[in-house]
């Protein structure tokens, strides 16, 4: 689902929490000035002891609580974890071992399975081959590319820099004038090397017509969107069909009465009359993370399982996701994997897990640094650009984390970068009868952690 839509109950907070926090500040600066000076031998809280409290923190002797924000109602059934990522600690654990739907924070797995699996350089060539028997036949076939685009030349997509129909149609005229071909008559569409079902029967309906996310076949165009430039577009129930009339248009005189079937391409077709490059994964899983683009992530997941020997199907995800994790050093013990964007309600991940994820994550190790580089940012970037606002600015810049949003939750994990000098590993899960108000909710919360830093307990 979207992780951007409006929400007036969150502006509303935001709003109200600034106007509270400029009262408090007057208040204090009033008294201050009114408090007598303290001889210079008195003693005052040291600089370091007050520079990480605040309002989503209740620090006491024993340690500083986020008791309050943990009773939100707003947050439903809460799941929570965060870790001491140098030791290894935990400072919080409300039902971390418990495997539930992750929504977009799924991203995660999908992407560091990707880069271990495929290498960040790994890009996808789409071809179009000529029929040995007849020259009038092409092979349209696809290799698993969503950011193939139909964008006139001059136009981006929401895949900026994609390879492009057009220059497919350039390829394929100047083929047809070098080999004197009359016209072309019928154009195969291949879309067989994703096997299995296009769309998973756990996802709602509405997410195909709303335009979060797209049938999954291995020929596409734009993400199969309506309109190739917005990230959330209605997409179609045919995928196929549209990157094939798309070529057709493109190539013109030449394919103006050619018949677009489906099929597959026989072995024996083996010249290629055009072709086109993607950009590097490592582009997708930039810009997946942070739009958390459904459609990227879905391709991403079936290309690990292609190259890991599995056939590209839904069925295949569950083994080879968990194959590549594991070859990671990640312990997947429980784990259910549905798909690869978090939108199956099917899934299961534990936060704990997230928080071993992330701690590999920030080793660099195995390409991971790409994870860390397009995590969302609170405050600035992509899906987290609008939130920790207000009363949680403090935390801008400092959380460094993806989210999640389906119709049963809302979810958030990552790291945070306290003033301590700390780096704690965070999942939290909102589940259950819950609204786009727990997004505040979870910032709360999370603020929290971001100012208690190493100091923060249980109770």
């Amino acid at each position: 689902m979207s992780e951007t839509k409006p929400s007036f109950a969150y502006l509303k907070e935001v709003i109200f929490g600034g106007l509270a926090g400029a009262v408090i500040l007057v208040v204090v600066i009033f008294t201050s000035l009114n408090q007598p000076a303290k001889p210079q031998n008195s003693a005052s809280p040291s600089a370091t002891s007050t520079s990480t409290a605040s309002a989503s923190a209740d620090p006491t002797a024993a340690g500083c609580t986020v008791t309050k924000q943990l009773a939100d109602q707003r947050l439903g059934s809460l799941q929570a974890i965060v870790v001491d990522n140098a030791s290894g600690k935990t400072l919080l654990d409300v039902d971390g071992s418990k495997g539930s739907a992750t929504a977009s924070a799924m991203k995660l797995l999908t992407a560091s399975a990707a880069l271990k699996v495929l290498g960040p350089n790994y890009r996808v060539t789409t071809k179009i081959f000529a029929d040995p028997a007849d020259s009038s036949h092409l092979y349209f076939v696809g290799a698993g590319d969503p950011t193939l685009s139909r964008t006139p030349n001059g136009q981006q997509s929401v895949y900026k820099n994609a390879p492009k129909i057009s220059d497919l149609a350039v390829l394929v005229n100047a083929w047809v004038k070098a080999n004197a071909v009359p016209a072309i008559n019928t154009i195969t569409l291949d879309s067989s090397f994703f096997n299995g079902a296009a769309y998973e029967s756990s996802w709602p309906a509405t997410e195909l017509t709303q335009g979060y996310v797209s049938n999954i076949t291995a020929l596409q165009v734009d993400g199969d969107r309506a309109n190739p430039a917005k990230e959330t577009s209605a997409r179609s129930s045919d995928p196929v069909a549209r990157a094939g009339a798309a070529l057709k248009i493109a190539i013109g005189k030449a394919a103006v009465n050619a018949t677009l079937v489906s099929g597959v391409t026989p072995t024996g077709a083996t010249t290629v009359v055009a072709s086109v490059t993607s950009q590097p994964i490592s582009t997708w899983i930039n810009h997946m993370l942070q739009v958390s683009d459904n459609t990227e992530a879905e391709f991403l997941a079936r290309l690990v399982s292609k190259q890991s020997g599995g056939d590209g199907s839904f069925d295949s995800i569950n083994d080879t996701m968990q194959a590549a994790l594991q070859s990671l050093g990640l312990d997947t013990t429980g784990m259910v994997l549905r798909d690869g964007s978090g939108e199956s309600d099917q899934n299961q991940v534990t936060p704990l897990f997230f928080t071993q994820l992330m701690k590999t994550v920030l080793t660099g190790a195995d390409n991971l640094n790409y994870v860390a580089q397009g995590l969302p940012v609170s405050g600035e970037s992509g899906s987290l650009a609008t939130r920790f606002k207000g009363a949680n600015s403090a935390a801008i810049g400092h959380v460094f984390a993806k989210t999640g949003w389906i119709k049963n939750g809302y979810t958030l994990a990552g790291y945070i970068k306290p003033e301590d000098g700390s780096t704690l590993t965070f999942a939290v899960y909102a589940l259950g009868k819950v609204d786009d108000t727990a997004k505040l909710a979870i910032d709360n919360l999370v603020t929290g952690f971001y100012s208690c830093g190493l100091k923060l307990t249980q109770n």
